[in-house]
């Protein structure tokens, strides 16, 4: 094979390669959208001293598609994270500490037509436990031993 063949059959992959990105899809295109929306209403809350962005959560909640569920996981934080302020986040309710940062969200599962909500947990939770350590769990549904689980995590997770 000659040189120049060699160097054709190289270059077809990545030209395919390449022709396949169609960049980012309708659901990403929405999400940076809402996230460039919430930096904005950030920082006009920095300005007046406002952090809490409970009326945004609720909101969202209640496009849910089971809002109960995500009411009860928004209690289920509140009651066990008091000092973390809700607000959403790439259009999905979740939680921040004194820094902004978001330690706890949800997403729901309607958002990337899963077949369940989504909760979890950033970098700055603290669930560091060895050397591996979940940081999402799928959720389809709460009972009592669910509700305990999430509290125990939530409580972890801002200690």
């Amino acid at each position: 094979m000659s040189k120049t063949q060699q160097s054709t059959i190289d270059k077809k992959p990545r030209a395919a390669a390449n022709n396949k990105t169609e960049g980012l899809s309708d659901f990403e295109k929405e999400a940076l959208k809402a996230r460039v929306a919430e930096i904005k209403k950030d920082a006009s809350r920095k300005k007046s001293g406002k952090q809490d962005g409970e009326q945004d959560v609720m909101a969202k909640l209640a496009e849910m598609k089971d809002p109960a569920m995500g009411k009860r996981l928004h209690e289920l934080i509140k009651a066990n994270a008091p000092n973390l302020s809700p607000k959403t986040w790439y259009g999905m309710p979740a939680y921040a500490n004194a820094d902004g940062k978001v330690v706890i969200f949800f997403r729901p599962a309607e958002r990337f037509k899963e077949r369940y909500l989504t909760f979890g947990f950033n970098q700055e939770a603290n669930l560091d436990e060895g050397k591996l350590w979940p940081i999402a769990y799928a959720i389809t549904g709460l009972t009592q031993k669910e509700e305990d689980q999430i509290a125990a995590l939530v409580r972890s997770a801002v200690s």
